[in-house]
């Protein structure tokens, strides 16, 4: 992407020179105003992320450069702003730093130095807006609008989100791996009365059977016991037991937890967000997912699209992990050139959102030059027989030797050993899609390499 400078300053000469420096020498894009006041109004009237950073005059009549940087910071206290002056007084740039600026620069501004000072900024600020998310996510306040694509793809999804989070009702989200059910759910808990309060995620094709009863159910330290008076996220819901799923059903017609050996039921206060990758209806239609259980939960069902059918989110959620990859990675951002923007629009992506971000994360790292071309990214995916449907149809069939060398056969369990361990190979450790091609459930699939 090519970052979007806003050049602030009144003269018209300075402004002419410092534009034609940042465009036709170091490659940004630039937008200008003449005054403190024009430009907060584009920054209020822009979208996140369309302005990169702000080089602001400080000598302007109406609103100087310290008053417009203070009105910036209180509106997008994320975005960098580099202040200009044309006095190397020390004192005003302690006080421009003490303001909240990034970088202070004396006019006329050197080329190199700038460019610095605005990778940096651009750079600094990205880590920042990570942090910050990373902060409410902990404490539980992720909100919609941190999800990128907010304002494109997803914008149904969050209309209902919202509409969720502003009730207790259960709700039930549907989408493909990789989607972002989880992110959707906290995002939809975060906006809620009880943000702030405890998220518990939950993946139930992950409990060995045994332990269902203690991982969700038990009195002092079951899931159910942790979520108090907040949100109990249970992805895969279609793999719970059907005993789990009698206990779950009672807990959402009477608000308390039946101990193990019986006796009075214990209130619990929750609210519960299930997902599933698997059409539930179909489970209901085989007698595997309980139909009392399944209206229950689909008071309030969403549907996540997967991102091959919102195409418009592909290039925005590219660039949000270029930026924060680069972020923690301590790299300078890169821009995706056209062609590499179209290749990854014209992708399939079987795996997601999860799958772009692998792509993306390798890219960055494999990438020489300051721009991702299409030639890394298609040598990068094409790579992966995961994200490569035809590939992956085309591969020969896989086959299970029945003998020992020495000539004797193999037992079953030798034989299921194999199997499981075979596909597992082939579908590159994801258990959800080998699971799903020998027909069984991913919790049995994990007790049964675990006990293998």
């Amino acid at each position: 992407m090519t970052e979007t400078i806003l050049i602030v300053e009144d003269e018209p000469v300075q402004r002419k020179m410092i534009g034609s420096l940042l465009s036709k020498k170091l490659g940004y894009s630039v937008m200008e105003t003449q005054n403190g006041k024009d430009a907060l109004a584009r920054i209020q009237s822009s979208n996140i992320g369309e302005i990169s950073a702000v080089l602001l005059d400080i000598q302007m009549p109406e609103m100087d450069g310290f008053e417009a940087l203070k009105a910036i910071r209180k509106y997008r206290p994320d975005l960098p702003v580099i202040m200009l002056t044309g006095s190397d007084d020390t004192n005003i740039a302690v006080k421009a730093i003490k303001e909240g600026a990034s970088d202070f620069i004396v006019k006329p501004p050197n080329p190199a130095q700038l460019d610095v000072a605005i990778k940096n900024a651009i750079r600094l600020s990205a880590l920042s807006r990570e942090l910050t998310k990373m902060k409410r996510d902990k404490e539980g306040a992720l909100a919609f609008t941190d999800l990128v694509g907010h304002n494109a793809g997803l914008a149904e999804a969050i209309a209902y989100g919202r509409k969720a989070a502003a009730s207790n009702v259960p709700v039930l989200i549907m989408g493909e791996t990789g989607v972002g059910k989880e992110l959707f759910a906290r995002a939809t808990h975060g906006e809620s009365k009880n943000v702030g309060a405890p998220f518990i995620a939950i993946n139930c094709s992950a409990i060995p059977e045994h332990l269902v009863e203690s991982t969700l159910f038990s009195p002092d330290k079951g899931a159910f016991r942790k979520a108090e008076n907040g949100t109990l996220f249970l992805d895969d819901v279609g793999e719970l037991s059907q005993e789990a799923q009698v206990r779950l059903l009672r807990l959402l017609q009477h608000k308390d937890i039946e101990p193990a050996g019986g006796g009075k039921g214990i209130k619990v206060n929750v609210r519960i967000i299930a997902a599933s990758e698997r059409e539930l209806t179909r489970d209901v239609q085989t007698g595997k997912f309980r139909e009392d259980l399944y209206f229950q939960l689909n008071i309030l069902p969403i549907n996540l699209l997967p991102l091959r059918e919102r195409k418009q989110d592909i290039i925005p959620i590219a660039e949000y992990f270029i930026e924060r990859l680069s972020a923690s990675e301590g790299l300078l951002p890169k821009a995706l050139a056209p062609q590499a923007e179209h290749y990854l629009t014209s992708q399939h992506w079987s795996g997601n959102v999860r799958e772009l971000k692998n792509i993306i994360h390798r890219a960055l790292v494999l990438s020489d030059d300051e721009v991702i071309d299409e030639a890394v990214l298609r040598q990068i995916h094409e790579a992966s027989s995961v994200s490569n449907p035809i590939e992956r149809r085309t591969t020969p069939m896989l086959h299970i030797n029945m003998r020992h060398p020495g000539g004797h056969f193999k037992t079953m369990a030798e034989i299921e050993t194999e199997t499981l361990h075979t596909v597992l190979n082939h579908f590159e450790q994801n258990i959800t899609r080998a699971a799903d091609a020998l027909g069984i459930a991913k919790s049995t699939f994990y007790r049964k390499i675990k006990d293998a």
